[in-house]
C-alpha cells in the first residue's frame, strides 16, 4: 500500500480522535499530533524542542516559527517517509498550512487530502454535554466551538482553493463514518495515480 499524507480536522467532539486511530491503524501510517511532537523534541533534547521547553516552562504558546520547524524535524524522519502521515492538530492556521506545504514540496511528497469531519455544532455540543465533563458547560462549550470556527474556517478556505479539502459527514456509526473517509482517501489516492 502506497503510503498516504492526510490531515484530519474536525470540532471538539466530532469524533476526530476516534477515526484519526482507525485511519493510523487500517493505512499504516504516523499520527503525528503538534502535542505529542512538541512534548518528543523536548524529550529528544533537539535545538528547537529546547527552544520550545523554554517557550511553554513560561506558560506561553508557541508560535508559528517554532511550531513549524518542529513539524518539519518530525516529517523529515524516516518513518514518515516510508509510512505517510496523519497530521492531527497541524496546521491551525493559513500560515501553518503553507509552512506545510513548501516543506512537502521541497520533499517532493505533496498532501494527498485534508479531511474535514463535519458535525454540526447542535450534535457536537450534545455529545461533549453528554460526557459529562466538569469544563463541558454548554457556555464553556460554545465558547470553545467559536473559537474553532473563527481560527478553522479561514484554514479550510486554504485547502478548499487548493483542491485538497474532503468534507465528510461525521453523524452516524464509527463504522459507517470511518467507511466514508476511507472512501475519500481512496478517491484521492485514485486521483493521484491518474495524474
Amino acid at each position: 500500500m502506497a503510503a498516504v499524507r492526510l490531515v484530519i480536522l474536525g470540532r471538539q467532539g466530532s469524533g476526530k480522535g476516534t477515526q484519526a486511530a482507525r485511519l493510523v491503524d487500517a493505512y499504516g501510517s504516523v499520527h503525528i499530533s503538534t502535542g505529542d511532537m512538541l512534548r518528543a523534541a523536548v524529550n529528544a533534547g533537539t535545538e528547537l524542542g529546547l527552544e520550545a521547553s523554554v517557550v511553554m516552562d513560561a506558560g506561553d504558546l508557541v508560535g508559528d516559527d517554532l511550531i513549524n520547524g518542529i513539524v518539519a524535524e518530525r516529517l523529515a524522519l524516516d518513518d514518515v517517509a516510508a509510512d505517510g502521515f496523519l497530521l492531527d492538530g497541524y496546521p491551525r492556521t493559513p500560515d501553518q498550512a503553507t509552512a506545510l506545504e513548501d516543506f512537502l514540496a521541497e520533499t517532493g511528497t505533496p498532501l494527498d487530502v485534508a479531511l474535514n469531519l463535519d458535525v454540526s455544532v447542535d450534535e457536537v455540543t450534545a455529545r461533549m454535554v453528554a460526557r459529562g465533563r466538569t469544563d463541558d458547560t454548554e457556555e464553556g462549550i460554545r465558547r470553545r466551538l467559536d473559537l474553532y470556527e473563527s481560527e478553522t474556517a479561514p484554514l479550510l478556505a486554504w485547502f478548499a482553493e487548493r483542491e485538497l479539502l474532503d468534507v465528510v459527514d461525521g453523524l452516524g456509526d464509527e463504522d459507517a463514518v470511518f467507511d466514508r473517509l476511507t472512501s475519500a482517501i481512496a478517491g484521492r489516492l485514485r486521483v493521484g495515480d491518474a495524474c
